[in-house]
């Protein structure tokens, strides 16, 4: 894994959906998106229904997946996306 790589994992309560390693994800928090880099301050968030948006590169989009609410944690390891349910946008 490149220093500058994020890992993302999103589980629902059905399977691991993904796990991989990103530039960038922007998550619908329940206080507005924010977005989530390598290297970010820990913290969990409640998130809200929306749309995460994985990012390969620094302005490419690489998927947008609808999310119905649940948790976000950031840790050293990377952000893991806790969903009630998930699917492609």
């Amino acid at each position: 894994m490149k220093m500058a790589d994020l890992h993302f994992e999103l589980v629902t309560p059905e399977k691991l959906l993904r796990s991989e390693d990103v530039h960038m994800v922007v998550v619908p928090g329940t206080e507005g998106d924010f977005g989530v880099l390598a290297g970010h301050a820990p913290f969990m968030s409640v998130i809200r229904s929306g749309e995460l948006q994985i990012y390969s590169g620094p302005t490419t989009v690489s998927a947008r997946i609808h999310v119905e609410g649940g948790f976000a944690e950031v840790n050293e390891k990377g952000l893991t996306i806790l969903a009630e349910a998930a699917s492609e946008a």
